[in-house]
């Protein structure tokens, strides 16, 4: 876990940006436009909006709520899990709305649609958050860290 500001923003930028380039790439591949340039176009707005989201809103949002459930505070791993769904649930509402956006389909936007998109990353986000990227961040981290 970060210990400063400094961690903490090499910890939120690598964390960002593993989590849009697989994300990013579960929804190409599912909408059949996984490729290269598609994916490189919609990195970096993916990740300035993903980032902004982490810092400002969902990270802190995430962390109250964390520290005020019924867990035990003094363990690592509680908090980790408490932390990383609350920060996959709130990510989730935001970037699909933010994916919907950015595919054009802010006309044809429906609550259904919107669900839809919301349930289906959701499914993604968390095993990729919990099993995979998260423990890369923070084995990274601790590496800095050392």
């Amino acid at each position: 876990m970060p210990t400063n500001k400094k961690e903490g923003i090499i910890f939120t930028v690598i964390m960002c940006s593993l989590m849009v380039i697989g994300m990013s790439t579960y929804n190409l591949f599912l909408h059949g436009n996984l490729n290269l340039s598609e994916l490189l176009i919609g990195f970096i707005p993916g990740f300035i909006v993903a980032f902004i989201l982490d810092v400002f809103i969902v990270g802190v949002v995430a962390k109250k709520i964390a520290f005020k459930l019924p867990i035990n505070q003094n363990s690592k791993i509680q908090l980790i899990i408490a932390i990383s769904t609350l920060m996959i649930i709130g990510m989730v509402t935001f970037m699909s709305m933010f994916g919907l956006i950015m595919n054009g389909q802010m006309s044809s936007l429906t609550i259904a649609t919107y669900l839809g998109a919301w349930g289906t990353n959701f499914i993604m986000a968390l095993p990729l958050q919990l099993i995979i990227v998260g423990p890369f961040s923070r084995y990274i981290l601790g590496l800095i860290q050392n």
